[in-house]
Parts: structure tokens; sequence; C-alpha cells
């Protein structure tokens, strides 16, 4: 037999496991927080957005004086989700079930047949107000803590925003055409790795992601969260007006351009290019799926210069790829299809097969990582950030019972 070891920090069960997937939704989600929509999203009074928070279902609505609240998405009666997605509700929080009426700021204001379903129960309505969560915004975005008294955002942000992009996020406007949304076969934490992994990035997608320089990255730790950067290719920078997808976005020094990413523990990453600014939200749906879910903001332009600026970058794309990209991972060229995510021309597509494929290897008894790379290093302190909340000592107690 040969001789093998899993390396890293997390033990397999991390990716496998309902009962890890369990805890860690309780335990992770339950002490971070998270993301939970654009501030533009909820512009209105009434106006309300839904968000699982892990074990924790959250609405955030902004009330009639203007101020976003988050609450618990319960109803005090029986415990029925009050609100499904996204809405406006201009006056009342009703219950679908029984009608228990909540007002825009989480107080009990009506319950149906009050004097007769429950007579000589003498009910406080003040003690039946909607539990309270924490909610903040920071560069347009909202965010969430199942906690009330949860510590700030900025707390929670530390350092990040000393490292992010000069993009003015209010400036841009969100391209709702380049929405993105797929369901993934593999865990969370593994689309997080490959995302934090700069190790991967000439070599998954050598054709894809080749308009940066990824031998000049430069990445950090920032508490639990991690920040990169990395400037353009020389040949990209040369053509860039004509290149790059969406233009280049009129507010960023030249010096500044590039690819800049950040980690934002547990699982949302942003990106910022010299053309687009994107929140990434990896949502756990089981130990072995998870939700992508992609926005991307833009300079703003009407459909006639968006078109415009289509045909010349596809012009100026076509003249450089003349022939078939050559990968080195063996496969044929001649035998790949168009279904094929390695010749998708999508790095995201590429993405998912390699995270996919890693999945399915984790259910073999032979399954083992080596060395990390130093462009990986990120990933182990990802896993310790994961323990602070997660700690192994807990998880071989639970075995134990």
């Amino acid at each position: 037999m040969i001789k093998h070891q899993q390396q890293g920090l997390l033990p397999v069960a991390a990716y496998t496991s309902q009962e890890w997937f369990n805890w860690e939704m309780k335990a992770l989600w339950g002490r971070n927080w998270h993301f939970a929509g654009m501030v533009s999203d909820l512009a209105n009074a009434g106006d309300y957005t839904t968000v699982q928070v892990g074990a924790y279902p959250i609405f955030v609505v902004r009330g009639h004086d203007h101020r976003l609240r988050a609450f618990h998405n319960i109803c005090r009666h029986r415990g029925t989700q009050l609100l499904r997605a996204k809405g406006r509700s201009e006056k009342n929080i009703v219950c679908p079930y029984h009608n228990w009426t909540y007002s825009l700021n989480g107080a009990l204001r009506q319950i149906p047949e009050e004097k007769t379903q429950f007579a000589g129960q003498d009910i406080d309505k003040n003690e039946l107000c909607l539990f309270n969560a924490s909610v903040d915004t920071w560069r347009e975005m909202i965010f969430v803590h199942p906690d009330p008294d949860a510590p700030s955002l900025m707390a929670y942000l530390g350092d990040v925003p000393n490292h992010v992009g000069p993009h003015q996020v209010d400036k841009l406007v969100e391209f709702e055409e380049n929405y993105y949304e797929k369901d993934v076969k593999a865990n969370w934490k593994i689309l997080v790795e490959n995302a934090i992994d700069g190790y991967h990035l000439e070599h998954l997608h050598p054709d894809t992601l080749n308009m940066y320089d990824h031998k000049k990255q430069v990445n950090q730790y920032a508490g639990k969260h991690w920040v990169f950067w990395e400037p353009l290719a020389d040949w990209y920078k040369a053509d860039l007006d004509n290149l790059a997808p969406y233009g280049i976005i009129d507010h960023i020094p030249e010096e500044k351009l590039g690819g800049y990413l950040y980690h934002l523990f547990p699982s949302v990453l942003i990106t910022e290019t010299e053309g687009s600014w994107s929140t990434l939200q990896f949502i756990p749906l089981a130990p072995d799926r998870t939700l992508i879910q992609v926005r991307t903001r833009v300079m703003p332009m009407t459909t006639s210069e968006y078109m415009s600026r289509q045909t010349k970058n596809w012009v100026a794309w076509g003249r450089r790829l003349t022939n078939q990209p050559v990968r080195n991972d063996g496969t044929d060229d001649n035998m790949a299809t168009e279904d094929d995510p390695l010749y998708s021309g999508d790095f995201i597509l590429e993405d998912v097969f390699a995270c996919e494929q890693q999945q399915k290897a984790m259910l073999s008894p032979m399954y083992a990582t080596g060395p990390a790379a130093r462009d990986e290093e990120s990933i182990y302190h990802f896993h310790r950030a994961i323990l602070q909340d997660c700690p192994l000592e807990e998880w071989h107690a639970r075995q134990a019972r």
C-alpha cells in the first residue's frame, strides 16, 4: 500500500460530512458577517431582501425612516418564514400562515382573532417582536450578522479597506445581463480555496486569464481575510482600450490598473478589474453542493455604446486568437468537444470543473494532498480561520460521543 496522508489542516470530513456541514452552518456562519446584497437593492421604504446565513434565515428591510434593519426571518407565532426572495412590503410584514402582522421595525402589530383565539392569555405584543440581527453597509454592499450584538462590521473587515482597489462602486452601474448563477457539485470551501490559490492561475487558465501577469502577483492576509493584486500583462495593457470587454473604468489611475481580489471570510469574494467590479458569493447547499452567484458593475453606457464596445472587442480578440488554444493537460485538441469546460473559454467553468473533480476524489480512501506551493499558502490561512470557529478538538469530541 502506498504511504499517504492528508495534508493541510482540515480533515476530509470537513468537505464530505453532513455532520460537519451542519456544525459549521451554525458555528461558522453564526459568528461572522455575511454579504446580503447591494444598497441599491433596497432603495425605497418597504424594500426587502432575504438571505440564508448558514442555519439562519434573515431578511433586511428599509424602514419608513430610510434605515436598514435586519431580522431573523421567523414569525414569533409558529416560526414560519415571513418573506421570500426580494420584494416590497410598503406598510407591514404579514406572516403567510396565520396573518400575524409586524411593522417594518419588527414590532408585532396585530394578531387575528386575538380576543377569541387567545382568550385569557394576556399576550404582551412587546415581548413578541421579531428577533433582531445586525446589519451594516460598506462600499455600497449590505452585510448581516445573526447576532444583534455582533462586533462592528469595520472591526470584522480589519485591514481589508486599506488594500482594495480605487474603484468607486457608487459610480458604476449593475450589468444585469451579466448576472451569473450556477449550482456546483463541490463543497463551498473547495471553491474558496480555488479562488485564493494563486498557483493555479497560469496552469488552469492559460488562455482565459492570461491578460494578467501572474508572476508578479502580490497577496497577503488581513485578519481572517485575504487580499490579492496582480498587474496587467504587457501585451494586454498595450491594446487595453480595444481588448477590455467592458471598457476601462475612467477613475482608475494607470499605475493601479490590474486585477484585485479580496476574500471576505468565510465565503464572499470581491473582484475588481480594469473594467468591472464584481461580487462572487458561494452559498453552501449541502456538503457537496454550492450555489455560485456573481453580480457585476461596469461604467455607465448606453445600449449602442455597449454594442459598439463589444464589436470592437470581438475584432481585437479575433486578431489575437487566430488559432485554437493548445492546452498542456494531455487532452488531444482534436477530441475536445463544445461542452468541454477546459475549452469553454470561460474561466469560471474551468474552475468549476477542477473543483468538482476534487470533490469526487475526496471519496477515495487514497485521497491525499501534497505540499503547498508558495502561492497556495492562503489555503492554510483559510483553514486556520475556520478552525477558530470550528476547532478540531470539538470535532473529535463530537465524534467520540
